[in-house]
């Protein structure tokens, strides 16, 4: 299996999803429908029991949200075998109309513009399982090495709406909510932002956490386990971060070794990417029976405290050894996916190229430029080019895989052409302030580093992003003589690359049209941090 399809954090087949006959469903789930333009999410209170040894769940959830237009439908996504047994809006019962995974509830009471109203919507059911969590979303029922349950939630790309009801389309994040997990007496639940309380019932118990951020739905999560607890203070630049980690007690040593990468991660991103962007709710580590995901605040973490990819080096350069893939890789997230979130999974590269990135930015920051720049070219490897990083839109639809290495060497090639690390840092911390906690399309970023560079990138996003042509630089050499020209490009594509002649730096300027120049010397070698191809012909 290709490296770049196993790497973290979607469930989508995105390998085959152009092939794809879209479905109305589909663009139920993926399209702002008029059912959802009309209201704005504020706040939810999900209250959700976990009955581990029946596989079911039931709850209910309070939606609060603010009337935009006056409207009386409003739609609302739970996925089956989950069932929605009743809707109601001040204590008056709704009629609920379904259409697969989505319901649309009639409502009674006038939606006034300006005005905030709730919803309380009751849920039950087996929900999915997971059969190769975090790939192939959904409930992971397992058990430690003890035989207690071992439970956790994971739901990128298929959607928070398989195990709880909300408005599961990206562009509307919740300002934030409550989670009251009820859980097994002997068990913890832990869930996103800061525990508030835990409250006896009987046979279980109910941990109550508020997350005062605003969230993405797939970012929601429960963990249920035989959990121990300990934690450190970050001295971060908005002041000390509670950091906090949930393990199995067998794991307790190696959690204490393994995660003191933890401070040396919040240390390399804040300096790349800006504060922390969540202190409020402060930042966990939790154990969980599947490989990891970027739950916000809550990142669930499953590599057996081993550094690599499960001990492996996806870049076979030797640098992907010197850290632990998943707590860097899920914890970039939260700069590029939980700050700075996609509207459309169509332009899901957004989380994944960047926090692809992010990996050799921390190596950059610990072990150098030579470090970083060898690890990002190494994963080149894993590249296909299958398909572009873009998906379609509308759909629920998450383009190539590519998105995560292909993403990050042309984010790499881009801080070549700018020729200055402090403005790309600058860039790459403005783009976390702009757009921090707010969701946001490609053509925002992409208009956002023009005008920083304050370079014309157009030309670089559609080559890299929306074809699967790498530029291939074309080249005839005589002596100190070099005829040369791109092919394989979109129209107007005319990136500068850098070659070494004889050891000495110079810059070529190659378009569609054939040039000739002198070179310095007769030595050429190409600069490879340039994610180009090359042919001598």
């Amino acid at each position: 299996m290709k490296h770049y399809f196993i790497l973290s954090a979607f469930i989508l087949g995105v390998c085959t999803a152009s092939a794809q006959n879209f479905t109305r469903q589909d663009t139920l789930r993926g399209s702002i429908t008029p059912e959802r333009a009309w209201w704005d999410l504020n706040y939810y209170d999900l209250n959700v029991k976990i009955e581990p040894e029946k596989k079911f769940i039931s709850g209910h959830n309070l939606v609060r949200y603010k009337v935009l237009n006056a409207a009386k439908v409003l739609q609302i996504d739970l996925q089956e075998p989950m069932q929605i047994t009743s809707v109601t809006q001040d204590n008056q019962a709704l009629e609920v109309t379904s259409d697969g995974n989505a319901h649309f509830i009639t409502l009674k009471k006038e939606q006034v513009p300006g005005e905030f109203n709730t919803i309380d919507i009751h849920f039950s059911g087996y929900p999915r399982e997971a059969v190769r969590a975090p790939w192939d979303g959904g409930f992971s029922w397992k058990e430690d090495t003890q035989g207690n349950p071992f439970v956790a939630t994971s739901c990128q790309g298929l959607g928070a709406s398989v195990w709880w009801p909300n408005k599961d389309h990206m562009y509307d994040e919740v300002d934030s909510m409550r989670i009251r997990a009820t859980v097994p007496k002997d068990l913890m639940d832990v869930s996103n932002g800061k525990l508030e309380s835990v409250e006896e019932n009987g046979d279980f118990k109910t941990y109550n956490w508020f997350v005062a951020n605003p969230i993405n739905n797939y970012g929601v999560n429960v963990n249920m386990g035989n959990y121990v607890h300990f934690g450190e203070k970050y001295d971060g630049e908005k002041g000390f971060l509670d950091v906090a980690y949930y393990v199995l007690p067998e794991n307790l040593e190696k959690a204490k070794a393994q995660f003191k990468q933890t401070p040396m991660m919040l240390k390399a991103f804040e300096h790349w990417f800006g504060p922390y962007p969540f202190y409020e709710d402060g930042f966990k580590l939790v154990e969980v029976p599947y490989l990891g995901m970027e739950h916000q605040s809550s990142v669930t973490y499953g590599n057996q405290y081993a550094n690599g990819y499960l001990g492996r080096d996806l870049s076979g350069s030797g640098w992907g050894l010197k850290f632990d893939f998943i707590i860097i890789h899920e914890a970039g997230h939260e700069w590029f996916a939980n700050n700075i979130t996609y509207k459309d999974i169509a332009d899901m590269w957004i989380h994944e190229g960047f926090t692809a990135y992010s990996e050799n930015l921390y190596l950059d920051f610990h072990y150098g430029p030579k470090a970083a720049s060898e690890y990002v070219v190494g994963t080149r490897a894993n590249i296909r080019n299958d398909q572009p990083i873009i998906g379609h839109y509308d759909v629920n639809q998450a383009g190539s895989g590519d998105m995560y290495y292909k993403g990050a060497n042309m984010l790499h090639t881009l801080r070549q052409l700018i020729e200055d690390d402090e403005l790309w840092r600058q860039i790459l911390r403005g783009l976390n302030s702009e757009f921090y906690h707010k969701t946001v399309t490609t053509q925002q970023i992409e208009d956002y580093i023009s005008k920083k560079t304050k370079k014309d990138l157009s030309a670089f996003f559609n080559q890299y992003l929306r074809t699967t042509m790498i530029p291939k630089f074309e080249y005839q050499q005589k002596g100190s003589s070099i005829t040369y020209r791109y092919v394989d490009i979109v129209e107007d594509f005319d990136m500068p690359i850098r070659v070494f002649v004889d050891g000495n730096e110079q810059w070529l300027f190659p378009n569609s049209e054939w040039k000739t120049e002198s070179l310095k010397g007769n030595e050429l070698i190409f600069d490879p941090n340039f994610y180009i191809e090359t042919e001598k012909i």
